[in-house]
């Protein structure tokens, strides 16, 4: 699978509510001013307020078509112009999706981004349920730091212990090391924990092993030791 350009997720993984969007499209949340974390709050004009001024701040700024909300999150929708030929945008415009949490669903202040480890968040949502970190991990998951061509998740899975739901994302990291030459593949596991009682998020990210492969004549091949 680490080779396959073709697969990313198993079948079973979270969809984004805008993976249908039939053009190019931006998605992203609005931050604070570190860019740190995501801002929350339970209220629609604070939300519209701080992502007007996200978009007045942006280098490709945007025109206010509309907006949606669910139990997760506030979402403008704005018509982003670009100039001919930018990047992977087909047309002149193109949709962004700037959303803000609900401070009801996830807290998310004071959480580093740039960090694999450490504090993820509280979930606010109630009842909590495996399932509702599930969603928030492979959410989440939209907005990590890998390069998307390289980062593969096998598998995911969740458990309960006594005081916390856990759910894992079980990962294959590809790193092309060159021509004629053996690829470093490092299978990691990235544990994203929830206590029961407080909705506090950790995440723990654990490297199990490395591999070491190469295509030849387009079939991956594990090297010899």
């Amino acid at each position: 699978m680490a080779y396959d350009n073709s697969y990313q997720v198993p079948e079973y993984f979270y969809v984004d509510e805008r993976a249908g969007t039939p053009r190019s499209f931006s998605l992203y949340h609005v931050k604070d001013s570190s860019v740190s974390y995501e801002l929350c709050t339970n209220d629609y004009y604070q939300a519209l307020d701080w992502e007007t001024a996200d978009n007045d701040s942006r280098q490709v700024g945007g025109s206010f078509v509309d907006s949606h909300e669910n139990d997760r999150y506030f979402e403008f929708i704005r018509e982003l112009s670009f100039p001919d030929g930018a990047g992977n945008v087909t047309g002149v415009t193109s949709p962004g999706f700037a959303r803000v949490f609900k401070c009801s669903y996830v807290d998310r202040n004071g959480v580093d981004r740039n960090l694999r480890d450490g504090y993820a968040g509280t979930l606010n949502l109630r009842p909590l349920e495996k399932q509702t970190l599930k969603t928030f991990t492979e959410y989440m998951w939209q907005f990590t730091f890998f390069w998307p061509a390289k980062k593969k998740i096998l598998e995911t899975f969740s458990m309960e212990r006594e005081n916390a739901y856990q759910h894992t994302l079980l990962l294959a990291l590809l790193t092309n090391k060159g021509a004629d030459k053996c690829d470093l593949i490092e299978v990691v596991d990235w544990v994203f924990t929830v206590d029961k009682a407080s909705g506090g998020v950790t995440k723990d990210f654990n490297h199990l092993y490395t591999i070491e492969a190469r295509l030849v004549d387009g079939a991956p091949e594990e090297c010899a030791e």
